[in-house]
């Protein structure tokens, strides 16, 4: 890997880590990009989600105090302990199992995650404006969990889309807790592809710590940013990226 190699990683790990944070879809920069920089598709989604523990690292340092003050942080733990273990299984999977059957879901799963956040104002109203439904909100954390440690790409935009239908989150908070999330499951997944699978030492180094500087500086620009044109754009881009999964990833 050369020197404008390891140059660009870094500048698309910045890109990366903005964009992951703000739109759940860090991948959709990281992935090709590793890619481009001559990695197979095994160890650039490998390397990927070594490297993108930095997103969640960043942007939880700069702003995770607001989850943690929630009810004591009990939400958060609840939901870390299930992200954990569905990371973990799908990291499991990927490690063990032929990936054709699954990455011929992954564009589906990616778009229904998209038109749900796209549709997600009716779909709040029909379960309810201020209603929370714990258990269902815990078995979708379970499964995105499964499919980020298996691949990742797209899991951000189906947390935020699980958050806005299922808790009554704004969309900030919903976007800061698909952080943490991802975060946990990614971190899990990584520790399996470090023991035992084949990461890219130099492309996980320099996408990271690019991924780092663009977690860090997310949050603030979210919080800001209008909740209903971010929520249309995640998810057109979450439509843009089942297409480029299903049709030319």
């Amino acid at each position: 890997m050369s020197l404008l190699d390891i140059l660009v990683l870094v500048l698309a790990g910045i890109a990366a880590g903005a964009v992951g944070y703000a739109t759940g879809l860090a991948s959709i920069i990281s992935y090709p990009a590793l890619l481009m920089a001559g990695l197979s598709p095994m160890t650039a989604n490998v390397t990927n989600t070594v490297a993108l523990v930095a997103v969640g690292v960043g942007s939880f340092a700069k702003s995770g105090r607001v989850l943690l003050a929630e009810d004591g942080g009990k939400p958060l733990a609840r939901a870390s302990l299930i992200a954990l273990a569905g990371g973990a299984v799908g990291a499991g999977a990927l490690m063990l199992a032929p990936s054709s059957v699954f990455e011929v879901v992954v564009p589906y799963l990616v778009a229904v995650a998209a038109i749900a956040l796209l549709l997600q104002p009716r779909l709040r109203a029909r379960v309810g404006e201020r209603a929370e439904h714990p258990a269902w909100w815990l078995v979708g954390v379970f499964a995105v969990s499964i499919y980020g440690g298996y691949f990742g790409a797209g899991a951000g935009v189906m947390f935020v889309a699980l958050a806005m239908v299922l808790t009554g989150l704004p969309l900030w908070r919903a976007t800061l807790l698909k952080s943490a999330l991802l975060g946990i499951a990614n971190a899990v997944a990584a520790v399996g592809f470090i023991i035992f699978s084949d990461v890219h030492w130099g492309g996980a180094l320099a996408m990271g710590a690019g991924c780092l500087i663009g977690g860090w500086v997310g949050p603030p620009i979210v919080e800001r940013l209008p909740a209903t044109p971010l929520r249309i754009a995640i998810g057109v881009a979450g439509l843009g990226l089942a297409l480029w999964l299903g049709f030319g990833g």
